[in-house]
This record gives structure tokens, sequence and C-alpha cells, in this order.
């Protein structure tokens, strides 16, 4: 991948972060987020969270220093939800969480295959 692309991708993992952070803590209900099933949205977040964080840093493979980070802010998402009134912690909505982390894991054998996603595995 070229610097631009990881760059690219990097930008796009802060986008993601920032809109997951927004939806997990505003208020506000949105109609396309409110009529899917949660657990879904939880585990279709963290996949993609896990192969943009996968990208941004090509040169490492998906293993803990990629894995962690994500796995505590899934965690801390929770830990904020308690205090909020009008939130709740789920220890489901974690262990959701952790499935779509792994899930992007074992399905990197899959994914090398996709042409638009082996850019990320040229050189490894």
């Amino acid at each position: 991948m070229s610097a631009f692309q990881i760059q690219s991708v990097r930008c796009l993992l802060i986008i993601a972060l920032a809109i997951i952070s927004y939806l997990a803590f505003t208020p506000e209900e949105y109609s396309l987020v409110e009529s899917s099933n949660d657990k879904l949205d939880h585990f279709a977040a963290f996949f993609v969270l896990a192969l943009l964080a996968d990208f941004s840093f090509p040169a490492r493979a998906y293993q803990w220093p990629k894995f962690l980070p994500l796995l505590f802010y899934g965690l801390l998402i929770e830990i904020i939800q308690h205090f909020l009134p009008y939130r709740s912690f789920s220890w489901f909505d974690f262990l959701t969480d952790c499935i779509g982390l792994l899930c992007y894991g074992f399905s990197q054998p899959l994914l090398r295959r996709l042409p638009l996603l082996q850019l990320r595995w040229e050189h490894h």
C-alpha cells in the first residue's frame, strides 16, 4: 500500500470511530440504526473497525496490538453508556463487539482473495 492509501485508511478509521462514538453516546434516535438489529450493528461496526485498523498499519499482522485497543474501545463504550440515563451497559453488546473483531481475523483468508482488498497483503 502506498503512503497515501495508508493515510486515507487511517482517516477512514478516525471517521468510523467518531461516527460509532456519536451513535453510541447520543440521546438521538436514528431510524436506520433503530430499525436494524442491534447486535448485527455491533458486529458490523467492530468488523469494519478491525479491517480499518488492520489496513491502517499494514506492516504488522492483525494481532494483539491491533485487536486490544478496539476491544478496550468497545468496553469503554459500554462503561460510558452505563452512566448515561438514556443508555445502559450490555455485556451482550460487548461480546458481539468481540465476535466482530475475531471474525475479521478469521475471515482474512477469504478477504485476501477479494481483488479490492488484496492490496493490503501484497508485500506480506
